[in-house]
């Protein structure tokens, strides 16, 4: 998905329908990139020990790895794609970011149940995977059905330089999935501020035209900002969106108290949408396509 020379998705699964769900989400994208798939299981340190001796974890530890294996097998077969598998022990979290970030990953693409209550405060596997890791995170929910690819991406842009940085990514996949991007801001009553937001979405006016990608822009009131995350949703579901892209720990929108907020919100709330989080690079990189 990416433009390095490792082209590798890696692919935490748990065998749960959510994790299928995210398997089969990353088959489409590998298809249509020519990349490797690596299936991820992680053993869970603390869990194993308590639970099994030295002897019962290692039986565990080899069935899951002939499961796992078998697993890939089956894929590679049915879609024409080379496709790992792997097994480690670990923190979720942690182990999914320390394989990509060191394996030479271009991308992680996982299913996550989505959070609440507790969860929502202290962050599910997902978002802390997101934190993480350095690498492009696409987090795929239970309800997630479609696999037609990115025929519709929806991103949102606020008064950072940062945020315009989907704009590249939004180029990169719809030049291959000849996609649709809808531009989604919110308009301000302080004038400074909508001059901001204004510079900003007249720089990815210009950016999506030399693309020659189809594009879409669309304004939301001030008052919505209170709300942002669920009019994003809100919208996206219209337009039956196939992506929320979203920049990660700089989205800002017009107001400071959605900094840090937007991206665990769309990640959690968004139960058919895809939301794919990047991190912001150095300002000035651009992608070539």
């Amino acid at each position: 998905m990416n433009r390095k020379t490792n082209n590798k998705i890696l692919v935490p699964t748990d065998f749960s329908d959510v994790a299928e769900n995210a398997l089969s989400h990353a088959v489409t994208v590998a298809k249509a990139y020519g990349n490797e798939i690596t299936l991820l299981y992680i053993l869970e340190e603390g869990i194993l020990g308590g639970l099994f001796s030295g002897s019962q974890s290692d039986v565990m530890r080899d069935a899951i790895q002939a499961k796992l294996e078998t697993k890939a097998k089956d894929i590679a077969a049915k879609n024409n794609l080379k496709v790992h598998s792997l097994v480690d022990k670990g923190k979720v979290y942690k182990t999914i970011a320390g394989i990509a970030n060191s394996g030479n990953y271009d991308s992680i693409i996982m299913g996550s149940n989505g959070a609440s209550g507790l969860d929502q405060i202290v962050g599910s596997n997902a978002s802390r995977t997101i934190q993480y890791a350095e690498v492009p995170v696409v987090v795929v929910k239970q309800n997630s059905t479609k696999d037609s690819g990115y025929k519709k991406i929806v991103m949102p842009i606020d008064l950072s330089i940062e945020s315009r940085q989907k704009v590249d990514w939004a180029i990169h996949l719809g030049k291959k999935f000849n996609s649709e991007v809808h531009v989604v801001y919110t308009k301000s009553s302080d004038e400074y501020l909508q001059r901001k937001i204004a510079a900003n979405i007249n720089l990815v006016n210009h950016q999506l035209k030399d693309s020659g990608l189809k594009y879409e822009v669309f304004a939301m009131e001030d008052g919505m900002l209170d709300n942002f995350a669920n009019e994003i949703l809100n919208y996206s579901n219209t337009v039956k969106a196939d992506l929320i892209l979203v920049m990660t720990h700089t989205e800002k929108g017009i107001s400071e108290l959605i900094i840090g907020t937007l991206t665990q919100q769309l990640v959690n709330r968004s139960e058919i949408i895809p939301v794919m989080c990047i991190h912001p690079h150095e300002t000035g990189f651009n992608y070539n396509y």
